[in-house]
């Protein structure tokens, strides 16, 4: 029986994991369960949790992040997460600058098309243009035509 090949879990660098978290917090706080399982729900759900909460302690010791202890519920106490004022600013920053790279591989994927278009031969569908002709050459004259 032929397994199914299942499709990659995408990967994350450090710095999309932690943009991607301080979006996740952005008007909202949760526990560190919450937002890995909200990662994976959006496709990332190869970030292992071991990472997840080292950087969220990196996020919060750069001071992106808040945290607090959560004693309100039956059994163990819980780390809530929250977007601190510099950790607003740090994402609308970098949502700045995703948007410039979009912008620039926009426009580096338009004009890859348009030299793909200038580059392809001309479409089957169209008339061959008609090549000039060549003027004709002047008939000699025979010396028999002089006399």
């Amino acid at each position: 029986m032929a397994s199914k090949k299942e499709a990659p879990n995408p990967k994350m660098s450090s710095e999309m994991l932690t943009a991607n978290l301080l979006a996740l917090l952005k008007n909202w706080s949760g526990y560190g369960y919450e937002l890995a399982k909200k990662l994976e729900n959006a496709g990332y759900g190869g970030c292992n949790s071991g990472t997840l909460y080292r950087t969220l302690r990196q996020m919060e010791k750069s001071g992106l992040i808040s945290s607090m202890w959560d004693t309100s519920s039956d059994g163990p106490a819980r780390r809530i997460y929250s977007l601190t004022k510099p950790g607003s600013m740090f994402l609308s920053n970098w949502m700045a600058v995703m948007d410039m790279h979009k912008r620039t591989l926009e426009g580096f994927m338009n004009l890859a098309e348009q030299m793909g278009d200038a580059m392809r031969p001309p479409s089957a569908e169209k008339e061959p243009e008609e090549q000039p002709r060549a003027a004709p050459k002047p008939r000699r004259r025979s010396k028999k035509a002089d006399q």
